[in-house]
């Protein structure tokens, strides 16, 4: 039987990416049906909302999604706020599906540890981060204030359960790598992150065999940039991990390379999940045939490996675009004028597929 997958290629370059990713995946031979559909600004433009009804129910039927990006200055002051592309339809996309944990791997690619603003063997890193999806101030709360233009109010709030879920999940990562987990908090400011340090610490006599230990989060900054090789599995609260990732992934060299796994609870056994790139949908490359279509065929193959547990069809695609790279093939993103173009990388990676 078929896997279904909804594919939303979004705004900007998603649409691009995405076409590459899915032609990559229908050449692994894994049966899938793909369904379009849209979300985003282009999505309000055709309909006056950026997640439709329509693209909802077709999320929630499918086995999986496969997200492109959303959003652009065109769409950026909309009133109200909800109708914005990233708030009124990403958000709601996590909390419609119970996309609760996010999985951003951040792995050197031997070809390209020369393009890591790090120089030497601190290039070469391997490490994921497991952020909390669905809570904490970047999600929002019916708190959230504006008074008269001169007072603004965010409310930060973590249940138990939250924490406890995610550092399930955190702890499920170390385990298929190197048994290792830093908990990234803020426990000497904020009450929400002395309850996340209590129960990971209440959890962690469950897991003999993880090294789990605590680190502040400006201290965790600072030491991504002073030597990565030392993390293995970051797990940490909603706004830490959006700024973490992104400064992790920048230390592989290019947005463009990285892609992300946002999970919910199992569907027959398996984790539901939202499968995007980390990059975001940028306008200004958008048509051109420069983007780099690699974070979204890489999040194809997360898609394989994690929700239709094809792990060697996963790993045939990984190999392919470090083949490709290694070949000295690279996008505008990583060799500027001397580069190919989206549909030449994905041609490159359908080949040595």
């Amino acid at each position: 039987m078929a896997h279904k997958v909804a594919v939303l290629p979004g705004d900007g370059i998603g649409p691009e990416v995405t076409r590459e990713a899915v032609r990559v995946l229908k050449a692994t031979g894994v049966p899938i049906e793909f369904e379009e559909a849209l979300v985003g600004g282009c999505a309000y433009d055709q309909t006056g909302h950026p997640l439709p009804q329509a693209t909802l129910d077709l999320c929630k039927s499918a086995d999986a999604v496969l997200l492109g990006a959303v959003g652009g200055p065109k769409w950026d002051r909309l009133e109200p706020v909800a109708l914005r592309p990233e708030v009124g339809a990403l958000l709601p996309l996590r909390r419609e599906l119970g996309l609760y944990a996010n999985v951003r791997p951040a792995k050197t690619l031997a070809p390209l540890a020369k393009a890591s603003p790090l120089k030497g063997k601190r290039a070469l890193l391997d490490l994921v981060v497991v952020r909390e999806l669905t809570g904490g101030i970047y999600f929002g709360s019916p708190r959230e204030r504006r008074a008269n233009g001169t007072l603004a109010v965010d409310t930060c709030l973590y249940h138990v359960y939250e924490v406890e879920r995610i550092a399930e999940v955190a702890f499920a990562v170390a385990k298929t790598r190197r048994c290792e987990v830093v908990s990234v908090d803020k426990a000497n400011v904020l009450e929400t992150s002395r309850l996340w340090r209590e129960t990971v610490d209440r959890m962690t006599p469950a897991h003999p065999e993880l090294r789990i230990a605590h680190m502040l989060v400006d201290n965790c900054a600072m030491q991504l940039v002073r030597d990565p090789r030392q993390f293995d599995v970051i797990l940490t609260e909603n706004m830490f991990g959006d700024i973490l990732s992104d400064e992790a992934s920048m230390l592989t060299g290019s947005l463009g390379l990285l892609p992300s796994a946002s999970l919910g609870e199992p569907r027959q056994g398996r984790p539901f999940g939202l499968y995007e790139p980390i990059h975001g949908s940028a306008p200004d490359i958008a048509g051109q045939d420069r983007a780099n279509p690699i974070a979204a065929v890489l999040s194809a193959a997360m898609m394989l490996r994690h929700t239709f547990a094809e792990s060697e069809a996963a790993e045939r695609i990984e190999r392919a675009v470090e083949r490709a790279l290694a070949d000295g093939l690279r996008t505008a993103d990583l060799a500027g004028r001397d580069s190919i173009g989206t549909a030449a990388m994905g041609e490159a990676i359908l080949a040595r597929l």
